[in-house]
């Protein structure tokens, strides 16, 4: 295979993950996105509930984008409270992390089982059992792409060119900075995670490096949430910024101790792989929790500034 047929190879097998990560959670949407905006809207009431809400419906459809534009979405429309956005928000950090386990654990492997399932619910099921096989069939095909990405990713770990430009991401900001714009480019932090796991994986990236990769990643999904709400009224494009604050303020927290962190993580997961996610997780419980337990203190100040039209 020559140098070109192997980046469109892989390029190839990376729009496929995008495609299915975006047909994944647009059927999961459509299936109960009724249901979905009604309990987000019940939320309001605790932040506790909230944030776990906000996690759960992240790990669930792999999109913490969506999740933040359909929260911001909501509060332009009145439907949900600002505190309780806010808690929404926070909670999405922590169900993001779930794309890199699905790699680390090496659940990928189920992506042919579950995509052919789908499709024979889709077509030879009941009219009511189609949605959820519409949804089986894209969950087994982002689990597919994953896998093809590997496999197209593993003759890397053999290009001394690669290896050395890969090197360079082993410093701790290059690392974060192109996890950053990464995540803005592909508009998916799932895309940046799971290919940091899949590059660790085929022994390509250093585990730290791919350590600094996705606390980059967090950083620049909020890109998605900054786009959705240009076209929303003024709450709901405070409301993107602060997001953009809060993923920037827990990179912050975590800056000074970031090469410890990452070396600590690396020396005590059982495998490589299982260090990114585990650093994946540590990072945004702890960042999360953090911001969740002092909401109450800042949330009054920041709703006055962002329904403030001046």
């Amino acid at each position: 295979m020559t140098d070109w047929q192997w980046i469109f190879s892989a390029v190839s097998a990376i729009a496929l993950f995008l495609y299915g990560l975006s047909g994944f959670s647009r059927e999961l949407l459509d299936a109960g996105g009724t249901r979905l905006q009604q309990w987000l809207a019940r939320a309001t009431a605790n932040r506790f509930v909230a944030a776990l809400l906000g996690a759960g419906f992240t790990a669930l459809i792999q999109s913490s984008s969506a999740v933040t534009s359909l929260a911001i979405a909501l509060v332009d429309g009145g439907v949900l409270s600002f505190s309780a956005s806010l808690a929404i928000l926070i909670g999405a950090n922590v169900g993001t992390t779930a794309t890199a386990w699905l790699v680390s654990l090496k659940l990928t492997a189920l992506g042919p089982i579950a995509l052919s399932l789908g499709a024979l619910l889709s077509a030879l099921a009941p009219a009511r059992w189609k949605p959820i096989g519409k949804v089986l069939f894209y969950f087994g095909f982002v689990l597919f792409a994953l896998d093809l990405i590997g496999n197209e990713l593993l003759p890397l770990r053999n290009n001394p060119a690669v290896v050395s430009a890969l090197a360079q991401a082993g410093s701790p900001w290059i690392g974060v900075l192109a996890g950053i714009v990464i995540t803005a480019l592909l508009q998916s932090s799932s895309v940046t995670t799971g290919l940091a796991v899949v590059l660790v994986q085929q022994q390509v990236l250093a585990t730290e490096a791919a350590i600094y990769l996705v606390v980059g990643a967090n950083v620049g999904t909020t890109v998605t949430g900054l786009i959705a709400s240009a076209s929303m009224g003024m709450l709901a494009r405070k409301t993107a910024l602060i997001n953009t604050g809060f993923k920037l303020a827990g990179a912050a927290l975590f800056a000074p101790a970031l090469v410890l962190f990452a070396q600590t993580v690396a020396r005590h997961a059982p495998t490589p792989e299982m260090a990114v996610a585990m650093a994946h997780l540590i990072f945004n419980v702890i960042s999360s929790a953090l911001f969740l337990i002092l909401l109450p203190l800042y949330v009054k100040p920041l709703e006055r500034w962002a329904r403030r039209t001046g």
